[in-house]
């Protein structure tokens, strides 16, 4: 990594543990080879993806990870890295750009010395590469550019024969076909998708107008209950008013009956001597 790069990722991770700058270090290095022409032997950078992988899932991990935002763009880049390995792998073009038209680069720079993401670029370099390959199958051209059929000249053949005709016809014809069937596989998928996502909204609908027509009901209930403890609580207060009324009158009377009483005795039974 060139020393002004790596000065670039230690500024863009200057808060960051060292688990996430070694993060940051090595995702500039992926995305560098990445952008890269490489042989096909190369196996560093499928070696590298998979390091990073294994310092996002201890980096999650950690009691102080950053914000979910910035997990979530790791994973992004490092998905879309993995996703161009697993592309590169594959024996047709077609396939090659199908799956590569799948793929989501990362949406922030890695380091603020670039304008565009990084990933971004390498999506556009090898959208256009596989483009090109398919078109190449296509025409019957070679790597070149050139058609094949002015290579089989020099090569000493006299001229085109009809049955090499009916045979490149035939090949043009299966690259079409099964490049018509994997966008119809696409748009069934797509499809299919949609309409499990309907069912699913559908569904999802139902249950929160049931759950609120149930919240409905249950704040009535609520209200009613209410309503009958607080009336119930007025009977109650009257009731026990009424009983320390009648309580009191009952003690009082009692208490003059005793007085008179005991007046009337002494006023009518005679005095000891």
């Amino acid at each position: 990594m060139a020393p002004a790069e790596g000065a670039e990722c230690r500024r863009s991770a200057m808060v960051a543990s060292r688990l996430e700058l070694n993060l940051v270090r090595l995702l500039c290095r992926c995305e560098a080879m990445a952008a890269e022409m490489r042989d096909p032997e190369e196996w560093r950078l499928e070696k590298y993806v998979g390091a990073l992988e294994d310092m996002l899932q201890a980096l999650k991990a950690q009691a102080s990870k950053p914000a979910s935002e910035v997990i979530s763009e790791y994973s992004r880049k490092v998905d879309f890295l993995k996703g161009m390995l697993q592309a590169e792998k594959l024996t047709s073009s077609s396939e090659k750009a199908l799956a590569n038209q799948l793929l989501a680069p990362g949406r922030v720079p890695t380091t603020a010395r670039e304008r565009v993401p990084a990933t971004k670029t390498v999506h556009l370099q090898s959208r256009a590469r596989y483009a090109s390959e398919m078109r190449s199958e296509l025409l019957g051209t070679d790597s070149a550019g050139e058609p094949a059929l002015d290579v089989r000249k020099r090569a000493g053949v006299a001229g085109p024969r009809p049955g090499d005709e009916k045979q490149s016809a035939a090949e043009l014809d299966f690259v079409l076909q099964r490049h018509q069937d994997l966008q119809e596989k696409l748009a069934e998928e797509m499809l299919g998708l949609a309409r499990s996502l309907k069912t699913n909204t559908l569904a999802a609908q139902s249950i929160i107008k049931k759950d609120n027509q149930t919240l409905s009901h249950s704040l009535k209930m609520a209200d009613q209950s209410l309503e009958k403890l607080k009336t119930e609580s007025e009977r109650l207060e009257q009731h026990t008013q009424k009983s320390v009324n009648w309580l009191l009158w009952a003690m009082l009377i009692i208490v003059c009956f005793i007085f008179i009483s005991m007046i009337l005795f002494i006023r009518i039974m005679p005095k000891l001597k």
